[in-house]
């Protein structure tokens, strides 16, 4: 698994497969299947640089699951695995377990 060092107010996250069949259990084809919008945080940033010099709170940090847009973010290959670097205000909200 590659290391990652994510700059600022950036995220690398794991990108979780697209769902394989309908509510009503249809099976999907490859290209009718949605490009897929959540993912397990592999790494965070130190958070955003304010003015002042100091760091902002980073909200989300590794293993956290998150929703995104469907075409928001840098897709980057390391190592034959696929990632996805966003920026903070590109994430849509994070999935909360209870």
């Amino acid at each position: 698994m590659a290391k990652f060092k994510p700059l600022d107010d950036r995220i690398v996250v794991e990108v979780l497969d697209a769902e394989e069949r309908t509510a009503g259990g249809i099976l999907l084809p490859d290209a009718a299947k949605e490009k897929p919008q959540q993912g397990r945080v592999i790494a965070a940033g130190p958070g955003e640089l304010k003015r002042d010099g100091s760091r902002a709170d980073m909200p989300l940090k590794k293993g956290d699951h998150v929703y995104f847009g469907k075409y928001s973010g840098t897709d980057v290959t390391v190592g034959g695995d696929d990632f996805k670097i966003l920026k903070l205000n590109e994430v849509l909200a994070r999935i909360e377990t209870a």
